[in-house]
């Protein structure tokens, strides 16, 4: 295309669209079209002339919804839940906090205040749990010299214990105690998040990263009867045992920049030091 055509051509004819009907904000500048021989005006007009928006067109919309619909999926529930926010009634203080896990486990809740033997039962078997996340979290670093799980462990327990100090929640009304149960001995212990379900997925994830499939799909299968359990005893709301699965995640991946980051230090380290000795010679 020569000059002539490139300057002469209406904008809206000269944009550059992507294959995939996406949204295209990539479309030429006023200033690529004159050859970057006048600058682009910063007043509004000019502004909203180029916005990406005023060249959406339907297929653009179709293409948004055909290769992204989990966003799309997330965008209506934004809209719905500002629905529900909007016209939500709020718990006055004097109430218990409503929590959905604690009404979807009321039978079980009740199974267990009715049969403290049982509860106690299953309160052993989470200790017994935790103790296994603990032993493997542990071996990776001092027996099989991984240290990752370990660093994403201690990262997580600070700040649990930073957030959970820092906004103490109620003990939920109905809690059901066990003196066999992690904390050991009924002690006090933080809600907010649980440490019991980012354990269990920062141990998971250092499976799958081995490629030990069988005891991750264990340790999986046990994490979610635990958050059950723990749902059931009242012993953590809802949001403290999502926002543990979070954690154990974001934790994780913090252990794995920061593992990252000793490596490319230490290269680079290396690579200062054999300079150095060379320029010597």
């Amino acid at each position: 295309m020569d000059e002539e055509t490139l300057t002469t051509k209406p904008l809206k004819q000269r944009r550059l669209r992507k294959p995939n009907g996406l949204f295209d904000g990539g479309d030429r500048t006023r200033k690529e079209a004159d050859g970057g021989r006048k600058p682009m005006p910063m007043g509004y007009g000019s502004m909203l002339e180029t916005a990406s928006f005023v060249k959406w067109r339907s297929r653009d919309v179709l293409g948004v919804a055909r290769h992204h619909p989990i966003p799309c999926v997330f965008a209506a529930g934004l809209l719905f839940f500002m629905g529900v926010e909007y016209t939500l009634r709020m718990i006055p203080p004097s109430s218990p906090p409503f929590d959905l896990g604690f009404v979807a486990t009321r039978p079980l809740h009740r199974l267990l205040a009715a049969k403290p033997a049982v509860n106690s039962l299953l309160a052993g078997l989470n200790t017994v749990f935790v103790g296994m996340q603990t032993s493997y979290i542990l071996w990776t670093w001092l027996v099989e010299g991984r240290p990752r799980a370990t660093i994403s462990a201690l990262f997580m327990f600070t700040f649990r214990g930073i957030l959970g100090y820092s906004t103490q929640l109620p003990l939920p009304q109905g809690f059901l105690s066990s003196g066999v149960d992690f904390p050991v001995g009924n002690v006090s212990f933080f809600l907010f998040y649980s440490g019991h379900v980012a354990a269990s997925v920062i141990a998971s994830l250092d499976m799958r990263r081995m490629l030990r499939w069988e005891m991750a799909r264990t340790f999986d299968a046990l994490n979610a009867l635990q958050m059950v359990r723990l749902l059931s005893t009242r012993g953590h709301y809802t949001i403290d045992l999502a926002v543990g699965l979070g954690a154990g995640v974001l934790f994780d991946s913090l252990a794995g920049k920061y593992e990252e980051s000793k490596i490319i230090r230490r290269a680079e380290k290396i690579s200062k030091t054999l300079f150095t000795n060379a320029k010597a010679k």
